[in-house]
């Protein structure tokens, strides 16, 4: 059976973060900074401006997401931080209409993207990476989870528009479903009691 590990995004990371967005899919063009910026400076950027976007974000720290490995090799990708670092997801209608909590408390912290090597899809390694995000947020003081996954129940995608996640794989680590803005998307939420103060 395959062994599956996570680790924080650091600079030791940098090789592995770019094995894991490159690995099929959209992470190679979009570097996961599509989360942070307001859509017209999006489409103004280079896929090598926003590689060094994110490296600059991985070096300045805290880190933004963790790698996943299986077998010690990088497979796959999850963004997790403060909800106010995400500037896209604020300004988002999905998270004004769906999210109970207020869009400036520093305290929430949303999970926006995954990326998954294609070789390693199907394993559960959205299902690994979630619940070390979940520890990880926990572990930097977060009081709230949020997401903005597609509605899996309802609604048949394609992988790349998968990169948000699945309603199943949140619900299924123990969030609960707090609104369903449109028809293919929901908004979920997990509180962590306990997170460190």
């Amino acid at each position: 059976m395959a062994q599956i590990t996570t680790r924080p995004a650091t600079m030791a990371e940098w090789d592995d973060v770019q094995a894991a967005l490159t690995g099929g899919g959209d992470g190679r063009s979009c570097q996961c900074v599509w989360p942070l910026l307001p859509s017209k400076e999006w489409s103004v950027t280079t896929v090598d401006e926003r590689e060094q976007l994110l490296h600059d974000e991985i070096e300045a720290g805290p880190a933004p997401g963790l790698v996943a490995y299986v077998d010690g090799r990088a497979a796959g990708w999850i963004r997790i931080g403060p909800r106010t670092a995400q500037a896209r997801i604020l300004r988002s209608r999905i998270v004004k209409s769906g999210s109970d909590e207020p869009l400036d408390d520093g305290d929430v912290w949303a999970v926006t993207c995954f990326s998954v090597r294609k070789e390693h899809r199907g394993q559960g390694l959205n299902a690994s990476l979630l619940e070390a995000a979940i520890d990880y947020a926990r572990d930097s003081g977060a009081r709230v989870v949020e997401a903005y996954p597609i509605a899996t129940d309802t609604t048949k995608t394609s992988s790349n528009s998968l990169f948000v996640g699945a309603l199943s794989t949140f619900l299924g680590a123990g969030f609960h479903e707090i609104a369903r803005p449109t028809a293919t998307r929901a908004v979920v939420a997990l509180d962590l009691p306990g997170a460190a103060a």
